[in-house]
């Protein structure tokens, strides 16, 4: 998983509440266990026509927002059914950082294990954020320091899970939680067959 320390980016402002993971990816895309590929069907229905032209007034398909790698969003972000596909297809666009009120607790979760940093705001922030994110200028978003600043300056704050912080630091996934431990796990190898070498 590659490391979040600080993002550079613009704000794609997305002023939906309840966002569901079907609207993030629909189902008919979840054929893959691949977690690329995903990102030109990010809100497929939101950003496409039934003849797959785009439609012009959707915010990811007006400059400067297609390379948008931040989303400020409404709240309950990322609720509906459990696909992990609705991170990998923000990644694979290019979004690493989603900022709103709140989250759906497994969406918000499997962000975490797949290298995007959702930031959970009071309603008050998010709509001055929002704001910030329509002038189509970048935020800062550093995640050592719990800051994002704005493009006018100003500094916002966040609070984040000290272990959360330290695996999106370290790029560190669950795997590559379980592989700190690798050296351990072979001597546990190791000294089972050797204790009971019929298993």
């Amino acid at each position: 998983m590659q490391p979040f320390t600080t993002l550079s980016g613009v704000a794609a402002p997305l002023a939906l509440v309840n966002v569901d993971t079907d609207m993030i990816i629909p189902k008919q895309f979840l054929k893959t266990i691949k977690r690329t590929g995903l990102g030109r069907h990010l809100f497929d229905e939101l950003r496409y026509n039934a003849d797959g032209s785009e439609k012009p007034d959707f915010v990811l398909n007006t400059p400067p927002y297609r390379e948008a790698k931040i989303l400020v969003a409404g709240a309950n972000f990322g609720c509906g059914s459990s696909r992990e596909h609705a991170p990998w297809a923000l990644l694979d666009f290019g979004i690493r950082c989603i900022l709103a009120p709140s989250f759906a607790d497994i969406f918000y979760n499997n962000c975490f294990k797949n290298g995007v940093l959702p930031i959970a705001l009071p309603q008050e922030q998010i709509d001055v954020l929002m704001g910030d994110a329509r002038t189509g200028q970048e935020f800062v978003v550093d995640l050592a320091a719990q800051t994002i600043r704005r493009p006018n300056g100003g500094v916002t704050k966040f609070e984040i899970d000290p272990f959360r912080k330290k695996c999106l630091l370290e790029g560190l996934d669950d795997i590559g939680l379980t592989l700190q431990h690798s050296a351990a796990i072979n001597a546990f190898e190791v000294k089972m067959k050797e204790e009971k070498p019929w298993l």
